[in-house]
């Protein structure tokens, strides 16, 4: 089967080569998937770079969420049969024609959706869920801020919150983008380049939860802007992991302040999530509350040049990828 194949060098165009290598063989308990669509996620270009590898017996392919359809079932697999449709979260492999499994951690193609829009969906859904819902526990009524709010996540985020009966605030970094973030659904937009943000998030009442994917140089705004009993979810560190945190206003806000990865969680894990995300999630997809918002498709052998528009930085939504 293809593949896109690391090649070394840290640049799109350098590293990232198609490649052929052997279709993985199916487990006990796994199915494998004929690949239709995959999505591109900023966690691929930290595994290009190098400071992002597989966990332990993941495919060291890049590729964290594919649709498509089932070619082959493992033994003790009952859900799936083949020519089913599904989408699915991977520990890796999606740049690929096939990809293999855990049967677990795949799900029905929404009603109303393509496999281009299905594929979009694991990464941000699980993620938003597992931050948002369980780490930030956020209510109806509260406020969720947050920042990259065009991204893949950050779209999901906005969709996921307004479902639940929360209030957004979103931030992003050019007037154009606040004004995206607001056409999906966000409260209030702030155009991140030209405001005072702590002043502005405070003058909308500020935040119960802030879902964080800047890292280190918003710290201070985070936590200025983080009303009593808040919680804040770190989920990335793109201006770095280091940061100043005053302890004690942290403590006198009776704040919490967490964190987490998603990729090398226990294959059990994964799957008590596939299954909450399929509870919760899966009704406001297909009641029109949430959509998959597609910036972009490339094929597969172009690879390189959709890692090169996700680092341009001036996408909404998702990039994806059609071996």
């Amino acid at each position: 089967m293809r593949i896109i194949g690391i090649e070394g060098g840290k640049g799109p165009a350098q590293a990232l080569k198609p490649a052929e290598a052997p279709t993985p063989q199916v487990a006990s308990g796994e199915i494998l998937i004929r690949v239709k669509a995959a999505g591109v996620n900023r966690p691929d270009i930290v595994q290009r770079e190098g400071r992002y590898p597989a966990p332990p017996g993941a495919s060291p392919v890049l590729g964290l969420e594919v649709a498509g359809e089932v070619a082959e079932i493992g033994e003790g697999v009952t859900r799936w049969e083949v020519g089913d449709q599904v989408c699915a979260l991977l520990g890796g492999g999606g740049y690929a024609d096939y990809a293999v499994v855990d049967a677990r951690h795949a799900l029905p193609i929404p009603a109303g959706l393509d496999l281009i829009q299905a594929a979009a969906l694991p990464e941000t859904c699980f993620t938003v869920f597992t931050n948002v819902f369980e780490g930030g526990q956020l209510k109806a009524g509260e406020t969720l801020l947050i920042h990259g709010a065009t991204s893949g996540i950050g779209v999901m985020a906005i969709q996921m919150a307004k479902a639940a009966g929360a209030r957004v605030i979103a931030t992003s970094r050019s007037a154009a983008k606040a004004e995206a973030a607001r056409g999906l659904g966000a409260d209030i937009s702030l155009d991140a380049s030209s405001l005072d943000l702590t002043a502005a998030i405070r003058a909308e009442g500020g935040a119960d939860v802030i879902l964080d994917m800047v890292g280190a140089d918003y710290a201070g705004i985070n936590l200025n802007s983080l009303n009593t009993g808040g919680r804040w979810v770190v989920i990335a560190t793109l201006t770095g992991a280091l940061a100043q945190v005053d302890l004690m206003r942290l403590m006198l806000k009776r704040a919490v302040l967490t964190g987490s990865t998603l990729r090398g969680r226990p294959a059990d894990e994964k799957a008590r999530l596939a299954q909450a995300v399929e509870t919760r999630v899966w009704p406001w997809i297909e009641a029109g509350l949430i959509k998959a918002q597609i910036h972009a498709t490339f094929p597969l052998d172009q690879a390189a040049e959709a890692h090169a528009e996700l680092e341009k930085g001036q996408h909404i939504g998702k990039i994806v990828l059609i071996p």
